[in-house]
């Protein structure tokens, strides 16, 4: 789909309300209008709660900050009134950019949105641009959903994605955590995603995230793995874990990072914690001294 058929545009989410000047304490140069865009202050700018984008890439964030350097903020930034600064609604990246090159003031359009419309046109606007990674761009639906009480039709109509599409990158919030990252930092794709999301069970999820990871498999070589991890004739019975083992295995991971298992005996029992490199390995060293 070409990313100006995206939903109903950008545009089409702001509000076609003309700037006004607003009577605030802020410097007066903040409040001057240039082609209908008012300067603001950089520092007086505060992140909008609803930005769908967690994950900056500092060499990209670097790259657009010596382009700002040189040529200037291109495309204004969208903010709303908050009191007596400017909440960020869509612009993340090109405010941090702006930061990092020492400018005072950026270019933004100034519009009275409420949270859901906040949320919708940070999450639109990277979406045409390709920005979010798969689960940021699920945590954005998933807050459509929750937060306002979109049905995935509706969220289907605002971002111009298929209904099929927005289902299945919400079902990415259901892999294991480790996964969950391997998909933030690109150690794998969203089809490696789909393709481990085919099997059952978490350990069989893990260990095919594992083999995509350490013998670099194509989408279609991880589907003819993920076949054979659900014959049964290439898989052991894998034995029923007690929620409680389950969720404390759940916690020990997100705290180290890694995969980490717990095995129960019927006295005592010993913990698995995994590591797939020397440097991981050290720092995970690390964590458990200190």
């Amino acid at each position: 789909m070409a990313k100006n058929s995206l939903g109903r545009g950008l545009s089409s989410l702001i509000p076609k309300k003309p700037l006004q000047k607003t009577k605030t304490n802020l410097e007066t140069s903040e409040n001057e209008e240039k082609n209908g865009i008012a300067f603001i202050n950089v520092e007086k700018i505060i992140p909008n709660p609803h930005q769908p984008r967690q994950d900056f890439n500092l060499e990209k964030i670097q790259e657009l900050s010596d382009s700002i350097r040189e040529h200037g903020i291109l495309e204004p930034l969208i903010v709303s009134k908050k009191n007596s600064q400017w909440e960020l609604i869509a612009g993340a990246r090109r405010l941090e950019a702006a930061k990092k090159a020492g400018l005072k003031q950026a270019p933004a359009i100034i519009r009275e949105v409420n949270d859901e419309q906040k949320l919708e046109i940070a999450l639109v606007e990277n979406i045409q641009r390709d920005s979010l990674n798969p689960i940021e761009e699920a945590r954005a639906y998933q807050s459509l959903s929750k937060q306002f009480n979109l049905t995935q039709e509706k969220i289907s109509q605002k971002t111009g994605k298929s209904r099929t599409v927005i289902a299945n990158t919400l079902r990415l919030l259901s892999l294991p955590l480790e996964i969950q990252k391997g998909l933030i930092s690109g150690k794998i794709s969203e089809g490696h995603g789909r393709v481990i999301l085919s099997l059952s069970f978490p350990e069989k999820q893990r260990a095919l995230y594992q083999e995509i990871i350490r013998s670099n498999l194509t989408v279609r070589q991880a589907e003819e793995k993920a076949k054979k991890l659900s014959d049964p004739f290439f898989i052991k019975r894998i034995k029923k874990i007690d929620p409680d083992i389950e969720e404390k295995e759940e916690v020990l991971s997100q705290s180290l990072g890694t995969k980490a298992s717990i095995q129960k005996f019927s006295k005592g029992g010993k913990i698995v914690i995994s590591f797939y490199s020397r440097e991981e390995l050290e720092s995970l060293i690390n964590k458990i001294a200190n």
